[in-house]
């Protein structure tokens, strides 16, 4: 039987080896550190704290202005130095609460204390989950607590902790399956109390045999856990393309994984679950990869929330050689940077430093009609309509081909021998149609 996979896709080099086999360091701020209001999908925190006040680590300073909305914690004892907008990595400016650091790192009470999760109840454990402020720490970002409450527990058929990491250059997922498995099984176990019904399963692709072992080695009998294994494949780690792969199940843009039965975290994510439910801390914490041809020590730090991409970069011993395109994220999905001068927040995933860019390198030509991009679209999209649709702002035409559907992977810009810039107008009209949905409302 062949390994799991899906139809379409690329083989990019994935860059990994540049920093898979540097374990993941601590790195403590300096200075201020900048808390965005909106760290995830749906409405803005609301802030709870006022300029001057004093703060410790795990203290709530924003709470959740919604169902879909999550807390911000403080991940620094300080003062609060302001409250007011700050650069963020998507280059937009965000309302965000600053806090001078104390360097002292008082806690709130109970910090840090174990917890026996077998003694709540479901109730108790989506609420400290949701108090935690936990989101999707793959990127996506939507809170964690709405994901673990669905209309009826009982439809839940799948719990799967997605440990793909297509994403060319990042490992801070392998890195942590390698140095803490016992606690992606334990958070595993206290998500799967939440649905009894469900099958348990840790999702890994073929290129991690060290991390595919590690896992299994963790696993007890009674935990009733299993390991499945994926081709190595971008964009395997994607939510549609996991499930797909893994269960058979086909899931559309406009739908919810739960709503085909299934729930998907990523790792990190359930390690942040294990944490707040079992070990009583919040997420205050990012695990992020410093990478790229242009950093002098590429590595995987733990990083405080709020601290600033230039302590990343000095923690990695600064740049060897000056970077032509440096992005917040892997090379596909990630954001390009005009600034390193912006915060930590809860959904990103590294620091990517190149000495090349290969896009404004090369100037697109007209389409020779090859259909390659067709063949790779994990969707199973027309990439060549959409673009002809897109460029001629035709919303009407771009929906009619199914163009909301794409999620913006990059495969098609990657194959595309004319290197259209595909992807970049599929945004853009994205983000139009959008805006236009919402002036409707």
């Amino acid at each position: 039987m062949g390994l799991l996979t899906f139809k379409g896709g690329i083989h990019p080099n994935d860059g990994k080896d540049l920093s898979k086999s540097e374990k993941i360091k601590t790195l403590l701020p300096k200075g201020e550190l900048v808390f965005p209001l909106s760290q995830h999908i749906g409405a803005p925190g609301k802030p709870v704290v006022a300029v001057g006040d004093k703060v410790v680590v795990g203290q709530i300073i924003a709470e959740a202005s919604s169902f879909i909305s999550a807390n911000v914690i403080s991940s620094v004892s300080g003062t609060v130095k302001a409250i007011e907008k700050r650069l963020s990595v998507s280059g937009d400016k965000m309302e965000s609460i600053i806090i001078e650091n104390d360097n002292e790192y008082n806690t709130i009470d109970g910090f840090g204390t174990h917890r026996d999760y077998t003694k709540l109840s479901k109730e108790e454990i989506r609420n400290i989950v949701k108090e935690a402020g936990i989101v999707g720490l793959g990127g996506a970002g939507f809170p964690t607590h709405v994901k673990l409450t669905p209309k009826d527990d009982s439809k839940i058929e799948y719990i799967l902790v997605n440990g793909a990491e297509c994403e060319p250059y990042l490992t801070s997922d392998y890195r942590e399956m390698l140095e803490e498995p016992e606690k992606i099984v334990e958070g595993l176990k206290v998500v799967k109390r939440l649905f009894e019904n469900a099958k348990a399963l840790i999702v890994i692709e073929d290129n991690k045999p060290d991390a595919i072992e590690k896992i299994k080695q963790v696993i007890k009998p009674e935990d009733e856990i299993e390991v499945k294994v994926l081709k190595t494949k971008y964009p395997q780690g994607s939510e549609r393309q996991l499930i797909g792969a893994v269960t058979g199940r086909k899931i559309s843009a406009g739908q919810l994984p739960a709503e085909v039965g299934c729930l998907v975290d990523n790792i990190d994510t359930i390690i942040a679950i294990y944490n707040a439910v079992c070990k009583n801390i919040p997420l205050i914490r990012k695990i992020i990869t410093v990478t790229g041809d242009a950093i002098a020590n590429p590595g995987n730090f733990s990083v405080r929330l709020g601290t600033n991409y230039t302590e990343l970069l000095e923690a990695a011993g600064g740049y060897k050689t000056e970077p032509a395109k440096v992005i917040s994220g892997g090379p596909m999905m990630g954001i390009s940077l005009f600034s390193i001068d912006v915060p930590v927040v809860k959904n990103s995933s590294a620091l990517l430093c190149l000495t090349k860019d290969e896009v404004a390198e090369y100037e697109p030509t007209p389409c020779i009609k090859c259909g390659n991009c067709v063949s790779v679209c994990p969707c199973r999209l027309v990439p060549q309509k959409m673009y002809e649709y897109a460029i001629h702002s035709d919303h009407e035409g771009y929906e009619k081909m199914n163009g909301m559907e794409c999620y913006e992977c990059g495969c098609c810009s990657y194959i595309c021998p004319a290197k259209i810039r595909l992807t970049q107008a599929f945004k853009e009209t994205r983000r139009s149609i959008m805006k236009e949905r919402s002036a409707k409302k």
